[in-house]
This record gives C-alpha cells, sequence and structure tokens, in this order.
C-alpha cells in the first residue's frame, strides 16, 4: 500500500482486493485447524482486531499486540464487548517495552502465536522477538505467521526484486522501504535460522486457500526444506509454523547473557561465588 492505513481505512483496504481476503480466510481456517478448542492465542500485530474477534468468536482466549495507536483505538472499539467479557486482552505500547514486558505471574501462557498479514516482514531483529515468543508460550506451544514470500513470481515485474535477488541468494534477505519502514523478504533458511534456538519451523503453507490435499498438510521442512519454495511461487503470502524448542542452559548463551547482567544490575559479581570457591 502506497499510503498508511490505519482503523476503518485499513479495514476497507485489506477488503478491496479478493486476494487478500482469500489470503485472510486461508489463514483464519488454519489457525482453526491447529488450535485446539478453547486453547489461549496470542495476536501479534494484530492491527484492527479483525482476527482477534474471528478468533474469539470460535471460543478461543486472545491476547492481542499492536504498535500502532491508531490500530489499538480502532480495535478497542471493534472488539470492545469482547474486551469487557474478559475473551480479549489488547496490550500496547512500543516494540521495545513490548519485548522487555514480562507476564504477571500465574498468566496464561499462549497455545498458538498468530501473526497476519506479514508483521514479521517489519522487524528486522527477529531473534529477539522469538525470545519473546518464547516466554508467552505454553511449553508445547507454536507460532504461526504470515509473511511475504520473496519468491512470488509477482514480484518479478518489479525492479526492486531484480535488483535485490543477488543479495536475497547470498545473505537469505533482503529490504525495501515501507510506508512503516523497511521491509524485509527472508528465505525460508533465514525464517529457520532466525527462530533458533527458541523455536524450529517445521512447516510451510501456500498463502491461499487450499485446492490440492498436500497444501493443506503444508509442506514438511523436515523432509522437503530445500525444494519448499517451488511450491510458493503462485503466492505473496506463505504461512510459517514454527514449533517451540525446549531450552538447555548451556546451549542457551542468549539467555545465560541476560541473567548475568541481571545479576550485575543487582550488585552481584558471579565471578566472586568462584574465587570463594578456589579458596
Amino acid at each position: 500500500m502506497s499510503e498508511i492505513h490505519t482503523g476503518a481505512r485499513y479495514v476497507e483496504a485489506l477488503s478491496a482486493l479478493p486476494s487478500d481476503r482469500l489470503a485472510r480466510s486461508a489463514f483464519q481456517d488454519l489457525v482453526l485447524r491447529i488450535a485446539r478448542p478453547g486453547a489461549a492465542l496470542f495476536d501479534f500485530g494484530a492491527g484492527p482486531g479483525i482476527d482477534a474477534r474471528f478468533y474469539a468468536g470460535f471460543g478461543f482466549r486472545v491476547g492481542a499486540y499492536d504498535v500502532d495507536p491508531g490500530m489499538c483505538d480502532f480495535f478497542s472499539v471493534h472488539c470492545g464487548a469482547l474486551i469487557q467479557a474478559g475473551q480479549i486482552e489488547l496490550h500496547t505500547g512500543t516494540y521495545p517495552d513490548f519485548l522487555a514486558s514480562e507476564a504477571p505471574a500465574g498468566a496464561t501462557r499462549a497455545d498458538l502465536v498468530t501473526s497476519n498479514f506479514a508483521p514479521l516482514n517489519l522487524i528486522e531483529d527477529l531473534r529477539s522477538l522469538f525470545l519473546k515468543f518464547h516466554a508467552l508460550t505454553a511449553p508445547d506451544g507454536k507460532v504461526l505467521a504470515s509473511v511475504l514470500s520473496p519468491y512470488f513470481l509477482g514480484d518479478l515485474r518489479y525492479r526492486w526484486w531484480w535488483s535485490n535477488c543477488r543479495q536475497l541468494w547470498r545473505k537469505g534477505h533482503f529490504a525495501v522501504p515501507g510506508a512503516h519502514g523497511p521491509i524485509v523478504r527472508r528465505r525460508l533458511a533465514d525464517f529457520a535460522a532466525q527462530s533458533a534456538p527458541y523455536f524450529a519451523l517445521k512447516r510451510v503453507f501456500p498463502g491461499l486457500p487450499s485446492i490440492r490435499e498436500r497444501d493443506a498438510h503444508g509442506i514438511d521442512m523436515s523432509r522437503r526444506g530445500s525444494r519448499a519454495w517451488l511450491r510458493l511461487m503462485n503466492c505473496r503470502f506463505m504461512f510459517l509454523l514454527f514449533e517451540k524448542l525446549r531450552l538447555e542452559p548451556p546451549a542457551n548463551e542468549t539467555v545465560h547473557r541476560l541473567l548475568i547482567e541481571k545479576e550485575h544490575q543487582h550488585g552481584h559479581d558471579p565471578g566472586n561465588d568462584e574465587r570463594e570457591n578456589d579458596a
């Protein structure tokens, strides 16, 4: 979109193209197939609340976050009754605040994080976001994200694709300017690398309603990962399903670093313990 759409204008813009309506419907249907009845969902980049309201209508408990104040204002009205009933909880604030926030003790962990219409393409540092998703989710949690496909044949008519295709294959991603900041398109291998060690990319689905049975089951990345892109060339979006990994403390260098920094902030030097033991 060439201009920034917020609230009602965004809803109108997303409903204008049949392809966008089909993509939203396909994503919502996939959520219904993946999430167990009554599951807790968290909608990241929730926009005006279209998906959150849809999920709540099927009995899911929904947490949601969006960084845009205009979107959140529309969300609060669009989902007002469900928010009042406690079935939807909207989180607002800056993106750094979202990453740094901690869930209250005893808070329900999400069984599935959803992210429709490519919010992840607006994030340059995905690893920090997947660390946050790891904290938000239950032990067997999953992430389902709709992202822009760099393999879409329809983009080959644009000069920006050709000027960046070499970088895509060499570095795994490229960025182009967008209304809300850089739009980062990534290869599947780059998404898999950015999600580790917190999640593993398990399946990829074409971003349109399934016509063939094999599309309904998606592409198993453990078996056909290197050739998955061949089945994603006719879709503007691709749906990525990540499964949560158990973090082993010795291998989790990021969390270890954060713990060390936290100890220093509280005036404790872990090295003192080693020196005392040596003594």
